[in-house]
């Protein structure tokens, strides 16, 4: 058997908060769209400030190219800035607006 570390799969678990002009534009959606897409799990919610928040669970690779999407963002957002940070071991699950 391979081990996911030796495969170059290894599983993270990672947040990202979102800010700018990003609630009411369609930008969990594209989160949950995205993430998808990559085969990720986890959800996204809006933050009682005006910033979105994601966690997502997968390849690193993966969640990578989902760190590109949400700094593109929806056409009508504005991301001013992305913040990455690793989920730590035994960290709740947000309650999701949207899972993915």
């Amino acid at each position: 058997m391979v081990d996911d570390d030796d495969a170059g799969w290894s599983v993270e678990r990672r947040r990202f908060v979102v800010s700018g002009r990003v609630p009411g534009v369609g930008y969990r959606a594209l989160a949950a769209r995205a993430a998808r897409a990559l085969d990720l799990t986890g959800g996204a919610l809006n933050l009682h400030d005006g910033r979105v928040e994601v966690v997502a669970e997968g390849p690193a690779h993966a969640l990578d190219r989902l760190q590109s999407a949400l700094a593109t963002g929806p056409r009508l957002s504005r991301v001013d800035g992305v913040v990455i940070a690793p989920v730590e071991e035994g960290d709740p699950a947000p309650a999701f607006d949207v899972e993915f």
